[in-house]
């Protein structure tokens, strides 16, 4: 990573290590971990995941056609094909924690959790290449790091299987060379004159969505005690 860029994507997650921790010490995940969400109740995550990545998918396809260089095309199709992925394994997570018994409402989207896509959306149409590439370079290892733990919670205290949760172990370790390949549009994005309050506002947003999604997802799910 160029020491540029480098040094901005490190103050920025300096300045938003307060939300990233609320994210991922969240409430939920602890629930999740502690197996006091009710399984039907898992139904309405995977709803709002497939409204978040189908969304995505169009939003990235979009920053693809827009791609000004091979380069910035290339990261962004990378991207492209692992929504895709996501999508197709969502659908076993969808399926393993299907029942007969419905949550109602629970395949309507959420406004708090559909806020995150809808500013994803927004960058893909407004933001520039470089914008789109830096928030996501702050706010992937987050989601990255909860769905990890979400794999690990939904074995273990729900007794899902490797393909069940394929959908969170695929987002849990980013791709080789993901951050570099990040950085050099984030860098390409620089030298053409993309403000560095740019990058570091669109990153500030999308983590607050990111924090929002959480605090959705244990407002609908955790049962009283």
């Amino acid at each position: 990573m160029e020491a540029e860029v480098s040094k901005l994507v490190e103050g920025v997650r300096q300045e938003l290590e307060p939300v990233s921790a609320k994210i991922l010490n969240h409430s939920y995940l602890q629930a999740l971990q502690a197996g006091r969400i009710e399984r039907e109740r898992l139904r309405i995550f995977a709803a709002q995941q497939s409204y978040i990545i189908g969304s995505d998918l169009r939003s990235v396809a979009l920053m693809v056609a827009r791609a000004s260089s091979e380069g910035s095309r290339a990261f962004f199709l990378e991207l492209l094909e692992g929504e895709r992925a996501a999508l197709n394994a969502l659908e076993s997570f969808t399926a393993a924690v299907s029942g007969p018994a419905a949550t109602a409402g629970a395949e309507e989207p959420l406004p708090g959790a559909f806020a995150y896509c809808a500013f994803v959306a927004w960058l893909s149409l407004y933001a520039s290449e470089a914008e789109f590439a830096g928030a996501l370079l702050i706010n992937l290892p987050v989601w990255g790091a909860n769905c990890g733990r979400m794999a690990e919670a939904l074995r273990s205290s729900y007794g899902l299987t490797d393909s069940d949760v394929a959908f969170f172990t695929l987002f849990a370790t980013a791709p080789p060379g993901f951050e570099d390949r990040a950085a050099a549009v984030v860098s390409e994005g620089l030298a053409h004159g993309v403000a560095q309050t740019k990058i570091r506002r669109a990153a500030t947003l999308l983590q607050g969505y990111e924090l929002l999604f959480w605090d959705t997802m244990a407002q609908v799910s955790i049962a009283p005690r």
